[in-house]
């Protein structure tokens, strides 16, 4: 090892001390490193760089959920942000990433990166979002019994016209036509989820569309949108609610189910931006109220983040023990970036850095009060 690396290494060390994390220690979250020039690495290019030297098999670690649950808590991040960090912050500011040309990005890198692989990762459904596991012990329950909490929040009734903003494969669109009797459009920025969507909601009074949201302007009675406010953007945050609005009859509820930051932020992470969500942002309580100001009314907001955890890591072993199926499309460095995704994003809910919410609203106006349902 270099003088340098030396160098490097001991600063690394020192900060990860705080976090109870050694470098080549005995203990589950500890990091088994196989390259030096990791610690360099990782000094001048934080996060991006700490997620793409464990896709090059540079590092190791038994349990990668502990360890970045472990950094997270300490809030590591933030003491060992490179420049990409705050070119990253300072271009969001300047720019609009989630413009509707830039929208279909994450559908093209993230959503059609094969279908073959959501199908083996997912529920039977097909929902990539956070399942209910109030009384559920297994992924399929979890997912129809967050669909069915929705549904009934909504208060769906036959006959009437539903709108899923971000409807992905179809499942929950397929959900609430098979078993509340209800006409649903969904719209969607993917084209294999379309394609798929269209497959599964054959023979069902449901429209799918590829669409942006900007472009919606007509009138429904309920309208839901599950897992895809990630996407919007806080420059465009104002822009969705005056979308939901117009398309809310006067008398309608919109449900709008999203992960959540403690913190208003205009950050994204460069390692997620680059491999998993491009243009993607978490919201804020300050920044949903801000955005959803004279047009909704706040109904209920529901908080259950301890089950995304729950949901990821049922993803995670769906994947691996899939993998030798799975393995025939996509190569070993891609299967360390989605472990690395999917039990870094695990490890964001369990240190509570992530939050996962539903909230419901209405227009100011309308008549009758509303009663919580859990």
């Amino acid at each position: 090892m270099t003088n340098n690396h030396e160098r490097c290494k001991a600063k690394i060390e020192k900060l990860l001390a705080p976090a109870d994390v050694r470098i080549n220690g005995s203990r589950p979250w500890d990091i088994k490193v196989h390259d030096d020039r990791m610690y360099p690495r990782v000094l001048g290019g934080g996060s991006l760089a700490f997620g793409e030297s464990y896709m090059d098999g540079w590092w190791d670690c038994e349990a990668i959920d502990e360890l970045l649950t472990r950094i997270l808590r300490v809030d590591l991040g933030a003491r060992v942000e490179g420049w990409r960090e705050w070119l990253s912050l300072a271009i969001s500011y300047l720019i609009n990433r989630q413009t509707a040309r830039r929208s279909y990005v994450v559908g093209e890198q993230h959503y059609d990166v094969g279908n073959d692989l959501y199908e083996r990762m997912l529920d039977e459904r097909m929902i990539y979002s956070c399942g209910y596991w109030r009384n559920a012990n297994n992924l399929d329950d979890a997912q129809e019994a967050k669909l069915d909490l929705a549904c009934r929040k909504l208060g769906l009734k036959p006959g009437m016209r539903v709108l899923d903003i971000g409807c992905g494969w179809g499942g929950a669109a397929r959900y609430a036509a098979e078993t509340y009797g209800v006409d649903v459009v969904g719209v969607t920025i993917s084209h294999e989820q379309v394609e798929k969507a269209e497959e599964v909601c054959a023979g069902l009074p449901v429209e799918i569309r590829l669409q942006d949201y900007r472009e919606l302007d007509e009138k429904f009675d309920r309208i839901f949108s599950i897992g895809m406010f990630e996407h919007v953007g806080f420059k465009n945050y104002r822009r969705y609610m005056e979308v939901a609005s117009r398309c809310l009859k006067e008398n309608g509820m919109f449900l709008l189910h999203t992960i959540g930051f403690p913190l208003s932020s205009a950050k994204i992470d460069p390692w997620i931006a680059k491999y998993i969500f491009p243009n993607s942002m978490l919201p804020s309580v300050k920044q949903i109220g801000k955005a959803m100001e004279n047009l909704f009314v706040m109904e209920d907001w529901h908080n259950f983040r301890a089950d995304y955890e729950t949901t990821l890591l049922a993803w995670y072993r769906n994947f691996n023990n899939n993998w030798a199926e799975l393995s025939k499309s996509y190569d070993s460095r891609f299967r360390r970036m989605w472990n690395f995704y999917l039990l870094g994003s695990a490890a964001g809910f369990r240190s509570g850095r992530n939050q996962l919410w539903q909230i419901v609203m209405s227009k100011p106006g309308r008549p009758g009060g509303y009663r919580s349902i859990r």
